[in-house]
């Protein structure tokens, strides 16, 4: 992340980052290390503890010509700037009849960390993907980090980037090619991240990593499984999803999220009504057997250890899934 947020404002003078502790101390997770020291404090600004405060200055700003990169510690904390994301930022270009663009880029933690309970540990992934007017990331790899960013700060809209903070600890090899400072994801396309032909795993973030372990295992099975990372929430890819599911006839979708309301309930709806929206062929008449969720357990995050690893779905679960699944047909 530190590397695309310099790249960006190397290429674009009016890039400048704001958040609690992104300068001096470099940032809560030192995601920001340097960029106060090279940048200085005019396009790095340390704010006060007051995420609707900061916010509204960010998105006021936007309006005016810049490119402000907002950070918040974890989107928990964003709650308080709700107000200035969805009633301002995601609305002016519509309700200004096109006139004022918002170029934002929102982003922070979200979901389970490790430990920290209810009110730390909630994913926002179907909150803010239900609204018209913002597009919303949810990187994976470091790839998927670098060039979701780039691809968010060039875009005119506000965009939100859903991190997560266990991810931050894994490594991943340094290919030059997205190392590149003119590397972007487009924003909108999934990857395919292993092919299959037996089941679809549709997941995003952290779950990518759960599915592909969980594919691993179930290979040794002779079960060939097929991940799709949906790296964008909004919009969704529909058109890699339904082709998956085309190829395959399974489906299996992977969130860390509430059940009710979830991604992978519009997966499911997009499955169904795929001939409503005129992009392929009706997927559902390609499945030879009922959709499975697996999703985060439906209350909030327990505290004590024990009880948080059970309300998260594991890589156990996903197999057991991909297992009913396909012993089921319609």
């Amino acid at each position: 992340m530190c590397s695309a947020i310099e790249d960006e404002m190397n290429r674009d003078p009016n890039v400048f980052l704001m958040g609690e502790e992104v300068g001096q101390f470099q940032g809560a997770y030192k995601l920001t290390k340097g960029l106060y020291q090279k940048f200085g404090p005019t396009r790095i600004f340390d704010t006060p503890i007051s995420e609707m405060g900061f916010t509204g200055i960010g998105v006021g700003a936007s309006m005016h010509g810049v490119r402000p990169i907002i950070e918040f510690m974890t989107w928990n904390f964003a709650l308080q700037s709700i107000d200035q994301i969805i009633n301002s930022a995601a609305k002016i270009h519509y309700m200004s009849a096109g006139d004022i663009k918002c170029p934002i880029v929102f982003r922070g933690l979200n979901g389970a960390a490790a430990g920290v309970a209810a009110q730390h540990s909630q994913d926002f992934s179907s909150w803010y993907a239900s609204v018209p007017g913002l597009k919303v990331v949810s990187p994976y790899s470091a790839e998927d980090c670098r060039g979701l960013l780039k691809a968010a700060v060039r875009d005119d809209n506000p965009v939100l980037i859903l991190e997560n903070e266990i991810m931050y600890g894994r490594s991943f090899p340094k290919e030059d090619y997205f190392m590149d400072k003119d590397f972007v994801v487009p924003i909108g396309k999934a990857k395919v991240e292993r092919q299959g032909k037996d089941v679809s795993i549709i997941t995003f973030s952290k779950m990518v990593g759960e599915s592909l372990d969980a594919a691993a295992e179930l290979e040794k099975e002779g079960i060939s499984v097929e991940v799709v990372n949906l790296r964008t929430l909004r919009p969704l890819d529909r058109t890699t999803i339904l082709n998956s599911v085309r190829k395959t006839h399974r489906c299996v979708t992977v969130e860390e999220g509430w059940p009710q309301s979830g991604i992978g309930s519009e997966i499911c709806a997009i499955i169904m009504e795929s001939k409503f929206f005129l992009i392929l062929a009706d997927a559902f008449d390609y499945l030879d057997a009922p959709v499975e969720r697996v999703t985060g357990f439906d209350v909030p995050m327990p505290y004590a250890v024990n009880l948080e690893k059970m309300a998260l779905p594991r890589k156990e679960n996903i197999i057991s899934a991909v297992k009913r699944t396909l012993a089921r047909k319609i």
